[in-house]
């Protein structure tokens, strides 16, 4: 009896061969067993076949010796198209040489002629459940093990080295390029891993969308081997953008590296990859003077504390001036949260922002404000910029509530702005654009912050109709000593200007820097040159 034979009744198949009567016979019987049966005479006829029809073929046959192209050639050439197609060669006991050829190029199954139907259907039944199985631990994308296959394998051992591979922010590349140049670029980042980390000495994962693990086959190599290793691969990643349909794009990746013999190098190489993001650090390895559980206490001490602050009033804001670059003369103010301690100790965003954003605590935050920014407006009459990220926006909660509190003080509105942060990802540009529609309507102006931060995108500024935008302070912290970095803000400014909103720049700490800002003609200046964020009473 044939098992697993029922399989075989959904499936449709490419058979090539070029004897009529075997072609024939064989064909007549597949048909009682398959649903579709595509035939070719030869490898040229059944390649056309295969390319016209591949989304329908599940499983090819094919015989070796065929005219015109045989077997092997057409399977080379289908297996460029399509790696994880089962195939299965018919082929004469004579012909060994053929058959090795065929293991060596990927052939699942052989069957040797004259062909026994029972033994055939019998492998392709095997065939199909194989890949079946094998399409479980494979990426389809880039055809690498996947992190199904990572576990199986992370199971058999207890002594490992490894690197975490993370391309930063790349959800970013899929909106400003689309998700098939996104699949493209991860696609030619895989085969560039490939290269890098040898595979007699590494194998390479694929385990999430945007990070690969690099696992050392000898886990005595050096760990400090697999470090040098890994900054050459940033280096080069780095320094050679990929080149996608002519589109430029440029890559930044971040490395954790971890070496542990108690099966819990995996578990540690996610961490310090997590710790070397926050520390803006391309590549880190693993030790416990890092006292990454001792962060996650502080994580937890946080939580709490935001918690507890929201309730008690301990955030409040605090307002650092914004010039007018030609005269100094005050223009605005921009609202920085703090947290008072109860000893009245002011601690800055730092220690917690990420924290609240992670924890889903931060719409609290931007409630207070909003608050904080109102009461300075109206009992001061100040014009404050408030800080308003991507997920504010996308939340029909947070937004409800601060179009409330703007209706409430419709009077005043024309005096507040908003900042949106172009360093952060921006999934869905309507909503950001309905967003700034509405509150023009009050007369609120609304500007891009952080700009050149991440991918600066200068068409984004034109259609998303913004009054202002804030250059990034890394652009600007060394602007007197990096002619690059001066390029680069005068093309923002020269573009500010041609399009009509305002330009400011932050991080102006130092006569030098105010003098180069000013000369360029950025249009408002920031920085601790002018004042440090002062309290509500200090103003």
């Amino acid at each position: 009896m044939i098992s697993n034979v029922s399989i075989l009744k959904n499936i449709t198949i490419l058979y090539a061969e070029d004897e009529a009567a075997l072609r024939e016979i064989t064909l007549n019987i597949l048909k009682g067993f398959t649903k579709k049966q595509f035939v070719a005479e030869n490898g040229a006829q059944g390649l056309e076949l295969f390319k016209e029809n591949e989304s329908e073929i599940d499983l090819i046959i094919t015989d070796v010796n065929m005219p015109i192209m045989n077997g092997l050639e057409m399977i080379r050439e289908i297996k460029k198209i399509n790696p994880n197609i089962p195939i299965i060669v018919a082929t004469a006991f004579s012909n060994t040489e053929y058959l090795l050829e065929a293991i060596d190029i990927g052939v699942d199954k052989y069957v040797l002629k004259p062909i026994d139907m029972k033994k055939l259907l019998q492998l392709m039944s095997q065939s199909l459940l194989y890949h079946e199985l094998k399409d479980l631990y494979i990426d389809n994308l880039t055809h690498l093990p996947n992190r199904n296959k990572l576990k199986k394998d992370l199971e058999n051992s207890s002594e490992d080295l490894m690197a975490l591979i993370n391309i930063d922010k790349f959800s970013t590349i899929n909106d400003l390029f689309g998700e098939s140049n996104g699949d493209k670029v991860l696609v030619e980042f895989s085969e560039n891993i490939k290269e890098f980390f040898a595979k007699d000495e590494y194998n390479v994962y694929r385990i999430e969308a945007d990070k690969f693990l690099v696992v050392a086959k000898d886990f005595k190599k050096d760990v400090q081997e697999l470090y040098d290793l890994c900054k050459k691969f940033e280096e080069f990643i780095e320094e050679d953008p990929v080149y996608i349909d002519e589109h430029e794009i440029d890559l930044n990746i971040t490395i954790g590296i971890a070496k542990n013999s108690d099966s819990n190098a995996y578990k540690h190489v996610q961490r310090v990859l997590s710790y070397a993001r926050r520390k803006f650090e391309p590549i880190l390895i693993y030790n416990d003077s890092f006292n990454i559980q001792e962060s996650f206490e502080e994580n937890i001490k946080w939580i709490k504390k935001i918690k507890n602050g929201v309730k008690n009033d301990n955030f409040k804001a605090f307002f650092q001036p914004i010039v007018n670059t030609q005269t100094k003369e005050v223009y605005k103010y921009e609202a920085l949260i703090r947290y008072i301690e109860d000893d009245g100790t002011v601690i800055s965003p730092f220690a917690f922002l990420d924290i609240a954003k992670k924890a889903k605590l931060y719409p609290n935050i931007i409630k207070i404000m909003i608050k904080e920014a109102f009461n300075l407006i109206k009992t001061k009459n100040k014009r404050v910029a408030v800080n308003i990220s991507f997920e504010d926006i996308a939340s029909a909660h947070t937004m409800e509530y601060v179009y409330e509190v703007i209706e409430s003080n419709k009077d005043y509105a024309s005096l507040l702005e908003f900042e949106i942060l172009e360093s952060e990802e921006i999934s869905d540009f309507k909503e950001v654009f309905k967003f700034i529609q509405k509150v023009k309507d009050y007369n609120i102006n609304v500007g891009v912050d952080d700009f050149g931060a991440g991918y600066s995108n200068f068409n984004m500024l034109i259609n998303l109709n913004v009054s202002f935008v804030k250059i990034d302070g890394s652009l600007i912290r060394n602007i007197d000593t990096s002619e690059n970095q001066k390029i680069i803000v005068e093309t923002i400014t020269e573009f500010a200007k041609k399009f009509n909103f305002k330009t400011v720049a932050e991080f102006v700490s130092s006569k030098e820097i105010y003098d180069i800002i000013k000369e360029i003609g950025v249009d408002y200046s920031q920085g601790y040159y002018f004042d440090a964020p002062l309290s509500y009473d200090e103003i």
